[in-house]
C-alpha cells in the first residue's frame, strides 16, 4: 500500500539530492549525473566516503536484527532511501515473518521505487509514505493506520537527523516520533559527526550546500541527546564499526558516524 502525496514526474534532476548521492555511494544505479558529481566530489575530499556509507548500511542491518530478536514484531523506517538489499524489511521478516514495516521518505525517486519496498514476506506487510521528517505527525497518524501501537515499535532513523537543521528542532522531531510508542519500542539512529576530522567536514557540507541541501553533523554528545530518557543498549553511542560488531563485516575500520540503540522504558 503506497500513500503518494507526490508526482514522481516532479523529481528535480537539475539539483543534488542526499537520497541519490548515498545511493552513489552505494555503489546503486538510481541516481543521476548531477547526484554523481556531487558525490565525486565528496569522494575527492573524503576517499572514505563509500566505507562510510556500507558501514552506517551494515550498521543498520545489526540494529534491526537485534532489535527483532529483543522480541519487537514491527517497525517505522523513517528516511528510508533508494531500495538496496537487503532493506530493512528483508532484515526483521527474516527473523519475525509476520513484522509489518511502514516506511516514510520524501525523495520522489524513492517513491518511485516503493513498490520493490512493498514485497515481503507472505505473512509480513509493508507500507510506504511520501512524507518528511519534518511533519511527524502525520507520519505517526499513517503508522498508526498501519501498525499497533499498543504493542512495541522500532523506529529506525538512518543517516537522516543530518539534514534537520538545528532550527527545525530536531531532537523534538524524534521525541514526537517516540511519543505514542508504548513501553519496549527501540529507536535505531545514526548520525554523521564532524568530530572526526572538522576541516574535511565543513568542504564536505559545502558541497552539499552548494546543491541546496543544508547538512549539520552533530557531536557524540549532541547525538547522545536523541537517546534521552530511553535505555542504551549495547556499547552505547558510539562509532559505527564499533556498536556489537560480527564477523565478515564489509567495513571494519572506525567510520565518522555514531550510530546506537535504545529501548523505551
Amino acid at each position: 500500500m503506497t500513500d503518494t502525496g507526490f508526482s514522481p514526474e516532479r523529481i528535480d534532476t537539475g539539483k543534488p539530492h542526499p537520497a541519490r548521492m548515498y545511493d552513489w555511494f552505494l555503489d546503486g544505479k538510481d541516481h543521476y549525473a548531477v547526484d554523481a558529481e556531487a558525490a565525486g566530489k565528496v569522494l575527492e575530499l573524503f576517499p572514505g566516503v563509500k566505507d562510510t556509507a556500507w558501514a552506517n548500511r551494515e550498521f543498520m542491518h545489526r540494529a534491526a536484527r537485534f532489535v527483532a530478536r529483543e522480541g519487537v514484531g514491527q517497525f517505522l523506517d523513517v528516511g528510508t532511501g533508494i531500495p538496496t538489499e537487503p532493506n530493512l524489511h528483508q532484515v526483521v521478516q527474516a527473523v519475525t515473518p509476520d513484522a509489518p514495516v511502514v516506511y516514510a521518505d520524501n525523495d520522489p525517486i524513492v517513491l518511485r521505487h516503493a513498490e520493490a519496498l512493498l514485497h515481503g514476506t507472505p505473512e509480513g506487510r509493508t507500507a510506504y509514505l511520501h512524507a518528511d521528517v519534518r511533519e511527524p505527525e502525520r507520519i505517526v497518524a499513517y503508522a498508526r493506520d498501519h501498525l499497533d501501537l499498543d504493542r512495541p515499535v522500532g523506529l529506525s532513523l538512518i543517516a537522516l537527523l543530518p539534514f534537520v537543521a538545528d532550527e527545525e528542532d530536531p531532537h523534538g522531531v524524534v521525541r514526537t516520533l517516540l511519543e505514542p510508542l508504548p513501553s519496549g519500542s527501540h529507536l535505531i539512529l545514526s548520525h554523521v559527526s564532524a568530530e572526526f576530522d572538522r576541516e574535511v567536514w565543513e568542504r564536505i557540507a559545502a558541497v552539499y550546500r552548494s546543491g541546496g541541501t543544508q547538512v549539520r553533523a552533530r557531536s557524540h554528545a549532541e547525538v547522545s541527546r536523541f537517546f534521552d530518557g530511553l535505555q542504551l543498549c549495547g556499547p552505547g553511542v558510539v562509532a559505527a564499526t564499533s556498536w556489537l560488531p560480527e564477523p565478515g563485516m564489509r567495513v571494519m575500520r572506525e567510520q565518522p558516524v555514531y550510530v546506537g540503540v535504545a529501548r523505551k522504558p
